[in-house]
C-alpha cells in the first residue's frame, strides 16, 4: 500500500515509517517537521488546505495514497496550554479525517490515548484489569479531545458506511533506548496513573499494520499495550497496596491477573486484530 502517515517525524511515527516500509509498503511522511526527502512532505496540519493538498499529491511526490496513518498531535497533558492542545488535536484530527474522506481514502488508523480509560486514576478504575467495555473517563483536556477524535470517527461511518477508522488508544510509548530507567519498584505509585502500563515503539507499529491489514469498515477501538508491566512486583501485590477497593473484572482471583501481565487489557486487540506484542523491556536488562 501506498500509505500516508501524519507525525513521521515524532517518537512513535519514526517506527511506525521504519516497519511499515520494512513490510513492503510505501509511507509518504507527513509532519511539521523533518527532512527533506522524496517520500517526505513538510505539513502544517490544522490548515486543511495544505492537509488535502499532500494526501492528493505534492509535486509529483506521489499520486495518492490508499491508507492513512494519523499519529500528529499535541502528544500528552502538559505539553502545552490546555487550549493550546484543545485547538491543534481536534482541528489537526478533523482536518485529516474530512480530507481523507473526501479523497475517497476508506482506510484510517490513529492514535488515540489510554488516558480516555481514566488517568492518572486519582479515581479508581471500575475494573481491573481495564478494557474498551466502559464509558470513556477523560480526566484531562488532552483526554477530552482524545475522546472527542472517537466521538467524531464513529459519526463520521456513521455517515459513510464504507469507512474504516480504528483508534488505537497507546499506552505510554517506549523505545529501547528508554528501558536504561527500568524497572520502576521503587514506589508502586509512581507508575499507578497508567497501571503500571507501556507500548514497545515497534509493538505499536505492528498493532497499527495489523489494523491497515484486519479491521472491516467501520468505527472500532482498541488498548493497544505491552503484554507485561513495567515493575518486577507482581500484580497481586500492587494492586492490593494502591487499588485495595477497586473490583477485579469478571469476579477473578489476584492470582488471576498474572505475575506480570499487563493491566490494561490487549484481550479485544490480540482477538479482533491479531495484535501479539513481541518486545519487552525485561529483554534489555
Amino acid at each position: 500500500m501506498q500509505i500516508a502517515l501524519t507525525g513521521a517525524s515524532g517518537k512513535l511515527g519514526r517506527v511506525v515509517a521504519r516497519e511499515l516500509r520494512a513490510a513492503g509498503h510505501r509511507v509518504i511522511g507527513l509532519d511539521r517537521v523533518g527532512e527533506r526527502s522524496p517520500d517526505f512532505v513538510r505539513v502544517e496540519t490544522t490548515d486543511y488546505g495544505q492537509v488535502i493538498d499532500a494526501l492528493t499529491a505534492v509535486n509529483d511526490t506521489h499520486d495518492g495514497v490508499d491508507a492513512l496513518v494519523h499519529l500528529a498531535a499535541i502528544p500528552a497533558p502538559g505539553v502545552a496550554p490546555d487550549v493550546a492542545t484543545f485547538h491543534n488535536n481536534m482541528l489537526t484530527t478533523f482536518n485529516v479525517f474530512w480530507a481523507a474522506q473526501r479523497l475517497g481514502i476508506s482506510k484510517i488508523v490513529y492514535a488515540s490515548s489510554e488516558t480516555v480509560l481514566g488517568l492518572p486514576f486519582d479515581v479508581d478504575p471500575p475494573y481491573i484489569p481495564v478494557d474498551e467495555e466502559y464509558r470513556p473517563r477523560p480526566e484531562s483536556v488532552y483526554s477530552l479531545t482524545k475522546v472527542l477524535e472517537e466521538r467524531l470517527a464513529d459519526e463520521l461511518v456513521r455517515w459513510h458506511p464504507e469507512l474504516s477508522i480504528t483508534a488505537l488508544r497507546f499506552s505510554n510509548v517506549k523505545v529501547p533506548e528508554d528501558y536504561a530507567e527500568f524497572p520502576f519498584d521503587a514506589d508502586p505509585r509512581e507508575r499507578k496513573w497508567n497501571l503500571w502500563g507501556y507500548i514497545d515503539a515497534r509493538d505499536g507499529a505492528h498493532a497499527i499494520q495489523c489494523a491497515l491489514e484486519a479491521a472491516p469498515p467501520g468505527f472500532d477501538a482498541f488498548i493497544i499495550a505491552a503484554a507485561d508491566t513495567v515493575t518486577t512486583r507482581p500484580n497481586a501485590e500492587l494492586v492490593a497496596e494502591v487499588f485495595p477497593k477497586a473490583p477485579l473484572r469478571g469476579g477473578i482471583s489476584p492470582a488471576d491477573l498474572g505475575v506480570h501481565d499487563t493491566l490494561l487489557s490487549i484481550d479485544k486487540a490480540r482477538r479482533l486484530l491479531g495484535y501479539d506484542p513481541q518486545h519487552s523491556w525485561r529483554d534489555h536488562r
